[in-house]
């Protein structure tokens, strides 16, 4: 069995980011202090081997045994060695040996090498690496310096090679001040810079910080170039990037985070696949690959782990801000956190946009959800982020934005079930007190089709593989489900909350894929929300929409009798006006287009007239683009019920006369009215509305001069509604602006008198500068 295993693991990335600061700054301590014991012992060591070296080199070698011996041994020696024959050494070998004994390191060892003195036999592998720890420069004189280079293995062994070169006294006296400074303490420094910085004025500590700044930058520029240009064999450096994170100087550390954040942010948007990397199996890491094949995926490897790491660093970021934690290490404030928080979750919304299919996706929906419920605040602390603009957006703005954008480009649906189902469970933790917004980005869904719960489909065999189109679909009906979900939590639980009104939007805007075992309840409960009267008219719009929308899809089925929330709409009609419910006019014109275009066989002709008698007059008091959607929704109208055309006639059809005030379009009279608004619409100021009161009083034709032209009779009364919206402060069409008028010289109208006359005119004014005026002599004393 082996050693047994150390109990003792490696602290991963996220427990470090738990451990308080004084212990993590008492870990750097402790290693900066180890650094430096061993960087001593080494330095004192290469010290002492090149002074035994040098020794070695300059001293004569002294017998290892030296002892006295007597007098008759010295002469039985001397007896012994003449009485040997001297023919069987050769002379080549008597100065072999000679100089052999003059080595040391004949008997005992070499000095220069770094194995045991009684090593025994060794591999020719162990002697190659002990010969890779022998230092490269040995046995320096006053003059050479011997500079071992590698050996060369043949046959008979390892061959070392030399290289002698001169050395001067000035590197000699570089090495031992360098080793005297190593020496030192690193205190002294420490407490020497900040007193310099104290020194300086403040002038120069802002030279000296955008000094910083600038190095700091060029070494981001460089290790993103390095990045980019070769994300393969480089992927390494983004550890290193990643590390000026934590930048520790003061009065940097603030902006070269922020560029860090945003230089990572960019590279992890280039060098991304446009694939998810998932783990290698045990198998798979086991089995022979190409090179190419091996080199993949430590990229992927490094990669992934990085970019988790970097998502960790804008997760603590944010912790940081919202728990308002402070560090032991005082290099970033109280208030600068927003900053740092604000520039992180900016990164974090361009990766939830820009890499939707990578990893670590729904951690960073995870992250940002809770943001869209940020409270709203002053923006009193802007401050300079690292895009060069001011923080000027909101927290809850900007993560709104981004899933609103993200919403509306997932073809998919993948991400957008991943962010509903998240946004469900914080509705219900917070218990549905959220921000309107965060409902409000449901909007944007693309949702088209959906799965119908029918008795066909519900017997038809199931199957086994789906298709692209069937998964989406799949996909679409689960994320609409939980935003159904969601929004009749609301309605059963919490009615007088601000969400009613988005949840009203949302059911309108989703109605026509309510599934139709829901349609009973929900019309119940719409009717008794309009009929309690704690509704605005905005949200009764959005009740009436969601009713009208349901009848005219898979509602037609029921048999439901609508004629209270045709009288809902038709006495609101006259609530709306050109101030702020000139909006809600879009809410009116889509629900005219469902209760009157679409369910024309099912209205009578009294109620239809009364609607447009009542549209007409409305469409005097809002502004142009309602008047031209109002317009548009009664030419609509004409051409549904042909027989409207009696309001365009003097003459009474019925008895009775025409009760404007009465909020009932069945029992008002409309027949026995005439659209006099028309007339005072020919004088309007807007060209179009012009055109269209022109165009309803000639009967609305479809032919002849009094026709309207394609661009208008093409477009319906929503999409006219929003082409002439003045919310820009644009006027469509555009006014052409008054002309200058400059006052004309009196020159120029000398041209239209005739000759006579200027000559005239041009001697009296000569006479006037000529002549001398005296007052005392043209006038004289009366005599009376």
């Amino acid at each position: 069995m082996g050693p047994p295993r150390s109990k003792k693991r490696r602290p991963t990335f996220r427990r470090l980011l738990k451990t308080s600061g004084v212990k993590l700054e008492n870990k750097l301590k402790n290693r900066q202090m180890k650094q430096q014991n061993v960087a001593k012992k080494q330095r004192k060591e290469q010290k002492k081997l090149r002074q035994a070296v040098k020794d070695a080199a300059i001293r004569t070698p002294r017998p290892l045994e030296t002892y006295r011996k007597r007098p008759e041994e010295e002469e039985d020696e001397e007896e012994f060695l003449e009485s040997l024959p001297t023919d069987m050494m050769e002379d080549d070998d008597l100065q072999q040996m000679t100089a052999m004994a003059r080595q040391a390191s004949f008997i005992t060892r070499d000095l220069s090498s770094c194995g045991p003195v009684h090593g025994g036999k060794k591999r020719s592998s162990e002697v190659v690496r002990s010969y890779e720890k022998v230092p490269r420069k040995m046995a320096r004189t006053e003059e050479k310096e011997v500079i071992h280079l590698l050996p060369i293995k043949d046959k008979r062994g390892v061959i070392p090679q030399s290289v002698e070169r001169v050395v001067k006294k000035q590197q000699q006296e570089e090495e031992e001040e360098e080793e005297e400074a190593a020496d030192e303490p690193d205190e002294l420094e420490n407490e020497e810079e900040p007193e310099s910085i104290a020194e300086l004025t403040a002038e120069q500590q802002e030279q000296l910080r955008v000094q910083k700044i600038n190095q700091k930058k060029l070494l981001i520029a460089s290790l993103g170039s390095a990045i980019i240009s070769d994300p393969f064999g480089n992927i390494k450096r983004v550890k290193e990037l990643r590390g000026m994170l934590m930048e520790s100087d003061p009065c940097v550390a603030v902006t070269v985070r922020k560029l860090v954040m945003v230089s990572l942010m960019e590279i992890f948007k280039d060098i991304a696949p446009t694939y998810r990397i998932r783990p290698l199996t045990p198998a798979e890491k086991a089995a022979k690959v190409k090179k190419e094949t091996q080199q993949l995926r430590e990229f992927e490897e490094g990669l992934v782990s990085q970019y988790k790491f970097y998502l960790e660093d804008l997760e603590q970021t944010i912790k940081d801000w919202k728990q308002k934690k402070k560090k032991r290490s005082q290099a970033v404030g109280f208030q600068s956190y927003r900053g740092l928080a604000e520039v992180a979750i900016r990164c974090l919304c361009d990766l939830l946009l820009a890499l939707p299919h990578f990893n670590f996706h729904n951690n960073i929906v995870v992250v940002l959800v809770p943001l869209m419920n940020d409270p709203v605040r002053q923006v009193s602390d802007m401050c300079c982020d690292a895009f060069g603009c001011l923080c000027a957006l909101q927290v809850s703005d900007m993560c709104c934005d981004a899933f609103r954008k993200l919403f509306q480009q997932d073809k998919v649906g993948v991400a957008s079930l991943a962010t509903v189902r998240v946004v469900s469970g914080l509705v219900k933790n917070l218990n549905y007190n959220v921000r309107p917004e965060v409902l409000r980005t449901l909007l944007s869904l693309r949702i088209k089709e959906v799965e119908m719960k029918k008795d066909i489909e519900a017997t038809a065999p199931k199957k086994k593989f789906m298709n692209n189109k069937e998964k989406k679909i799949k996909l679409h009906t689960e994320t609409l489900n939980i935003v159904f979900l969601i929004y009749f939590r609301i309605l059963k639980k919490a009615q007088k909350s601000v969400l009613l009104p988005v949840v009203l939007e949302g059911l309108a805007n989703f109605a026509h894929l309510i599934n139709l075992e829901f349609f009973d309840d929900l019309l119940n409960v719409l009717q008794s929300l309009i009929q309690s009267g704690d509704v605005t008219n905005r949200e009764s719009l959005h009740c009436i929409q969601t009713v009208f929308t349901i009848l005219s899809g898979q509602g037609d089925v029921l048999n439901i009798d609508p004629l209270t929330f045709y009288s809902q709409l038709y006495k609101m009609l006259l609530r709306l006006h050109a101030g702020a419910p000139n909006d809600d006019i879009i809410i009116v014109l889509r629900c005219l287009n469902a209760m009157l275009t679409r369910r024309r066989k099912q209205v009578t002709l009294q109620r239809a007239m009364a609607f447009v008698k009542r549209l007409s007059t409305l469409s005097l008091h809002v502004l142009p683009n309602a008047s031209v959607g109002i317009l548009a929704a009664n030419r609509a109208a004409m051409h549904s019920f042909p027989k409207c055309d009696f309001l365009l006639d003097n003459e009474v059809q019925g008895s009775g006369f025409y009760l404007p005030e009465l909020d009932e379009p069945e029992h008002c009279h409309a027949q026995n009215t005439a659209l006099w608004e028309l007339h005072t619409l020919m004088r309007h100021y807007h060209p179009t509305v012009r055109q269209f009161a022109v165009h309803l009083c000639q009967g609305a034709p479809s032919e002849g001069s009094a026709a309207l032209g394609l661009e208008l009779s093409r477009r319906s009364p929503v999409d006219l509604f929003g082409d002439y919206s003045v919310k820009d402060m644009t006027f469509k069409p555009p006014v052409a602006p008054p002309g200058t008028k400059k006052k004309d010289r009196f020159t120029a109208g000398a041209t239209l008198l005739d000759a006579e006359l200027q000559r005239r005119a041009q001697s009296v004014l000569t006479a006037a500068e000529d002549r001398q005026l005296d007052f005392t002599a043209t006038h004289t004393p009366s005599q009376h």
